[in-house]
């Protein structure tokens, strides 16, 4: 039987891409298509990213001499193609599973994953970086960054943009235009990126009037800015007098093409790849490109999960009776909290699917912001509307919320603000791996004055802890909690005021005490079921809830009763909830041992959660042995 992938099969890297003639291109891309959907089908990923970029990944490695020159992805969820083109084909079925290649692009992996590209907005800024110094060794190196307007809208991007001109270099940045990130995008970037039409006739033009003047010693490279009151005068011939906000910045602006026209777009990447200075060029694609389910529907098709190919049915559906996500009770309860107070609001920076917020959106879409791909701004501005007695619940991936701190200290902590702040995809999230790890917020968190700081077990306690965020006190409160299911179908209960900086006794025990925070709970709960079905002596189990104000009360009570301690918690196991405790207990004096279980000192990669867990010490089985030995050495 003929492989269905002919072009594909033969190509184990971009030199041998490179040896194509062009006119089978356009075959090529047919073939990544269906093999892209053929896995992704099977092997979830982010399927509508990468789809529509396909034609860009072959251009790029066809016209530059990879991996000598660098091509920089930013977030990397429309890399699949170039993974599949830079030699891992073969291995693409394990894509974002443990031992597998990852979902982005990773140094570690490939000599063509030239930096990492899991958090959005660096591309450019690393780029330039790349760019200056093959500048300063004298190597003809190009260097491409690859930004999605989605990412564009970070601040970090344009702060790269902003310095592009101010250092010798040859950076390329290639403006992937889609109108959409993972939802839609927001802001005046996106609605200038949708107005502009800059046309071949204008660049054509300020190429041939540039070369005319510098002839006649008019005008020539050194002199940067006559170069740029050059291109804004030529510019407002073609834009009705509004100049390019990329000319603004001196640099070279190339566009909009047709980014899925793969003929076209290598005969653009040709033209201006040795041009010298900073240049952007911009392409327009479709998300979904090639799959008619995923073109209408973007934001559903970017991460589809199990899928049938041919009829677009997505298999990975809720079950009846299941618990839901903790991001959908969030959600709910948020909209049933602002329908109690107009002073209720809500953020997001870019993710209202992913978080919930659209719950939130379609309730109350007046007191509902979607601020794009920032997060710093996001903190600032929930802050901003604290300051005038508005209560906003500011929702950000916990990963994500990492871009945020200084604001989070000198904007919303310093003042006391009563900002909430929402922390979803704590602890360990499976498949998106290192970049994407919800590991640092307790450790990073625990340090900040003025900050409240509490996880829930379950979805009863998120719903709880949001209603005392909002009623209970007035200032800082960050809650965090995990990706994925709870173990509440019936879920929604009467919302409760809970004592601040007070613990819970779940399990009475002896010998032991276990003091973990969140989710990881119920880890707890079946290490100790497990313990029952061996006929052994169990330990006393406590949900501290709040990480800060600890439960000095409590602590003193495990000090005087128990001969060992046992910390659970899924964050770093530096500076988190273990760290709090055992510096408490020496503070009170206590002479016995305490053990602290969590995510170790080391970037945890890719694979299921439940394999996440066992890797780190902190699933069920792992923490039964932990007390098991425990118990020996205290014989």
């Amino acid at each position: 039987m003929a492989t269905p992938y002919p072009l594909l099969n033969g190509i184990d890297s971009p030199k041998d891409l490179r040896s194509l003639s062009p006119d089978r291109l356009s075959e090529l891309c047919r073939e990544l298509r269906s093999f892209l959907l053929d896995v992704l089908s099977q092997h979830p990923g982010h399927l509508g990213s990468s789809l529509g970029a396909v034609e860009l990944s072959v251009a790029l490695h066809y016209v530059f001499r990879t991996p000598y020159d660098r091509i920089v992805w930013d977030v990397g969820h429309q890399a699949y193609a170039h993974k599949i083109l830079t030699g891992r084909r073969d291995q693409f079925e394990t894509l974002r599973q443990w031992g597998g290649i990852a979902g982005f692009p990773f140094p570690d992996e490939s000599e063509y994953d030239t930096f990492p590209a899991g958090h959005a907005s660096n591309s450019i800024s690393a780029a330039l970086g790349m760019s200056v110094a093959a500048e300063l060794y004298k190597e003809k190196r190009n260097v491409i960054a690859v930004i999605g307007d989605g990412s564009m809208t970070g601040g970090l991007a344009f702060e790269g943009l902003n310095n592009a001109s101010s250092f010798p270099n040859n950076l390329l940045v290639i403006l992937n235009d889609n109108n959409m990130s993972i939802d839609a995008n927001v802001g005046g970037l996106n609605h200038y990126l949708v107005d502009l039409n800059t046309s071949h006739a204008y660049n054509t033009v300020r190429y041939d009037v540039y070369r005319g003047l510098k002839h006649i010693k008019l005008i020539n490279d050194g002199n940067k800015r006559n170069i740029l009151r050059l291109n804004n005068s030529i510019k407002s011939l073609f834009s009705n007098n509004q100049s390019s906000f990329f000319d603004g910045l001196s640099i070279r602006y190339f566009g909009p093409i047709d980014g899925n026209d793969i003929l076209r777009l290598v005969e653009v990447l040709r033209k201006i790849k040795d041009l010298k200075g900073p240049k952007i060029l911009h392409i327009r694609t479709i998300k979904g490109k090639g799959y008619p389910a995923a073109e209408k529907h973007p934001t559903i098709w970017h991460a589809p999960g199990h899928f049938d190919i041919l009829t677009a049915e997505r298999l990975d559906k809720k079950k009846a009776g299941e618990a839901p996500k903790f991001q959908d009770v969030f959600g709910q309860t948020l909209v049933e909290l602002a329908d109690q107070d107009e002073r209720i609001a809500g953020i997001t920076p870019a993710m209202p699917t992913g978080c919930s917020m659209t719950y939130m959106m379609k309730a109350h879409p007046e007191r509902s912001y979607d601020v794009g791909i920032a997060e710093s701004h996001a903190v600032t501005f929930s802050a901003g509307l604290a300051r005038e007695g508005m209560i906003p619940f500011c929702n950000i991936y916990s990963s994500f919320a990492q871009r945020a701190y200084d604001q989070l200290i000198h904007d919303v902590c310093l003042p006391r603000y009563h900002v909430v702040l929402c922390l979803d995809r704590a602890g360990l999230v499976g498949e998106d791996g290192a970049t994407h790890q919800g590991a640092f917020d307790l450790s990073y968190l625990s340090c900040i004055p003025n900050l409240t700081i509490a996880a829930p077990r379950n979805e009863h306690m998120l719903r709880n802890l949001m209603y005392t965020a909002y009623k209970g006190q007035e200032g800082p409160f960050a809650i965090r909690y995990p990706r994925g299911k709870g173990s509440c179908p019936e879920w929604r209960n009467n919302m409760e005021i809970l004592p601040i900086g007070k613990g819970e006794l779940l399990q009475e025990g002896e010998k032991i005490a276990i003091l973990s925070i969140g989710a990881i709970a119920t880890e707890v709960s079946k290490a100790i079921e497990l313990l029952k079905e061996k006929g052994e002596a169990i330990p006393a189990h406590y949900d501290m809830v709040f990480l800060k104000p600890l439960d000095t009360t409590l602590l003193e009570y495990v000090a005087t009763h128990y001969q060992a301690v046992i910390t659970v918690e899924d964050g770093a196991v530096h500076g988190g909830l273990g760290s709090s405790v055992l510096e408490t207990l020496a503070e009170m004096g206590y002479q016995g041992r305490v053990k602290r279980l969590g995510i170790p000192d080391q970037f945890i990669p890719h694979g299921t959660p439940r394999e996440q867990y066992s890797f780190s010490g902190i699933d069920a089985q792992s923490i039964a042995q932990t007390i098991l030995s425990l118990k020996e050495q205290l014989r």
